[in-house]
């Protein structure tokens, strides 16, 4: 029974494997079939086609036939993946620019063959077979000036006895050569883009608008500020109404038009919004002004001591008035540099760079999370303040005050309070970083154009920094959020600060 059934499977096998040999020879005469017809087919309908298109075409046909004959998981043509061979990671699949910019317009251009070829097999000229080979680059157009020529129609009675006239669109500048678009380029280019005037009329000379005067471009950057001083004030009273403010200070050159060229651009910042104001000082009372004014509780620096006496003079007011006094915040990212400095020459900094390291990890971690989260991740940081503290307390005495390492570790201890208030606030940040990003544009503006001649000039710098920043900072594109701008001060409406323009375009 056993020698009959092994006869059967025997028999059996060699009748499989003369189907499949069957098989595979009527595939071959199938695809030379299918040439063939290909062949004649191109010949009748003169097919404008190339031959790298009609190998794609009979190749199609082909693996249609065997996916017909063998199914789709034919190991004729494809390769089998053994159960003990790990898979190899799949290649991040690069994205066209258009699924990568989907709000960026798309331009097709159709690139033809002048002249038509001929075919190389019969010689007879090829026609088009409506198929394409497709492909995606970025592109841009250069920036275009143009002259727009208002013509108001004027209206008269039949009578003769009276004459109207289209009333004038609002400008920002009425009169001007230069439209709102204009201005806002002129704006946008110096206070977000860096570009100095004088560089901005050499482009434009470049476009076709030779000798631009630079002095009527920085005219209307000052009339353009004046313009939108509502929202500059707006955005001021949603600075002052927050209970955690970040302060930051950066030098500002006055040229001429003060007696003093040593100003100061000051900012103060929440996660909404960004106030700049520039003053001739440093002094902390320009700090105490805006305290007073304010609604804050905690106020985040660095260790300047103009921001103590902010603090202390805001406070005595605040304590004679019943008011919540303001708590000092301070910068963990200055006090990490200070040990910084100090590596590699003393070794010992790196116990606190690598606590610092775990710090800054769990921070990030607790970023985007709710309150309650963010402060259970902020408890898992106290211990390893608490171990930096005990080790420089017992390393402070044997270093030199003057020394890198000994100026770290008096830093640290002696600001200790301020660095750890942000574990039991959620609503204060770690570091003063954001700030001192906000006053970045300026520090490099300034290496640009050195300064500003006027009073007048400090004041347009402030305004349209406070609204260039406050952009970046809810994400908004600038240039948008000015059209928008201009078009509800000139229709009358109540002006979107970014931080309202934001929420706008959520909804």
């Amino acid at each position: 029974m056993d020698q009959l059934n092994l006869g059967e499977i025997q028999k059996s096998s060699k009748s499989v494997n003369y189907s499949q040999e069957e098989l595979l020879q009527r595939n071959s005469i199938l695809e030379a079939e299918l040439i063939r017809v290909l062949r004649e087919l191109y010949e009748l309908r003169q097919l404008k086609i190339t031959d790298v298109q009609l190998m794609l075409l009979m190749q199609e046909q082909v693996e249609s036939l065997r996916d017909a004959q063998y199914g789709a998981s034919s190991e004729r043509y494809k390769k089998p993946i053994k159960k003990d061979e790990p898979k190899p990671p799949a290649k991040p699949r690069v994205k066209k620019p258009s699924e990568r910019y989907p709000n960026i317009p798309v331009r097709e251009q159709v690139i033809t063959m002048n002249p038509v070829p001929k075919c190389p097999c019969c010689g007879d000229v090829m026609m088009d077979s409506g198929m394409t080979e497709d492909s995606e680059q970025l592109t841009v157009i250069p920036k275009k000036y143009e002259i727009l020529r208002q013509k108001r129609v004027k209206f008269r009675c039949q009578c003769q006895g009276a004459i109207e006239t289209a009333p004038a669109p609002a400008r920002i500048t009425p009169g001007s050569s230069y439209s709102d678009e204009m201005i806002e380029d002129v704006v946008l280019s110096k206070y977000c883009d860096l570009i100095p005037i004088g560089r901005y009329a050499a482009m434009a000379g470049r476009g076709g608008l030779k000798d631009l005067p630079p002095q009527s471009l920085i005219e209307v950057t000052h009339q353009f500020a004046d313009f939108v001083s509502p929202v500059y004030t707006l955005i001021k009273k949603g600075v002052l109404e927050s209970r955690v403010l970040n302060a930051d200070e950066t030098p500002h050159r006055m040229l001429e038009g003060s007696e003093k060229k040593s100003w100061y651009l000051w900012g103060f910042s929440t996660p909404e919004h960004c106030f700049l104001e520039c003053h001739d000082t440093r002094s902390g009372d320009v700090a105490s002004d805006v305290l007073l004014n304010s609604r804050c509780e905690v106020l985040v620096t660095d260790v300047y001591c103009g921001y103590g006496k902010a603090v202390r003079v805001a406070n005595d007011k605040r304590l004679s008035a019943g008011k919540t006094l303001i708590r000092s915040a301070y910068c963990n990212s200055h006090s990490r540099r200070y040990f910084h400095k100090s590596w590699p020459k003393y070794k010992e900094a790196e116990f606190y760079l690598d606590h610092y390291h775990e710090i800054y990890q769990l921070n990030s971690a607790a970023k985007e999370q709710p309150p309650p989260r963010r402060l259970e991740l902020r408890a898992q940081m106290r211990p390893r303040f608490e171990a930096m503290k005990k080790k420089a307390l017992e390393e402070l005495p044997s270093y030199p005050k003057d020394s890198k390492y000994g100026k770290a570790l008096r830093y640290f201890l002696e600001n200790y309070a301020g660095l750890t208030l942000f574990l039991d606030d959620p609503d204060v940040p770690i570091d003063n970083n954001s700030q001192e990003r906000l006053l970045r544009n300026h520090v490099v503006g300034r290496k640009t154009w050195y300064g500003t001649h006027s009073e007048r000039g400090a004041l347009t710098a402030a305004i349209l920094f406070t609204l260039v920043e406050t952009c970046k900072l809810n994400h908004v594109n600038p240039r948008e959020y000015f059209k928008r701008l201009v078009e509800d001060l000139h229709a009358g409406r109540k002006p979107a600060t970014p931080h309202d323009h934001k929420k706008a375009l959520q909804t």
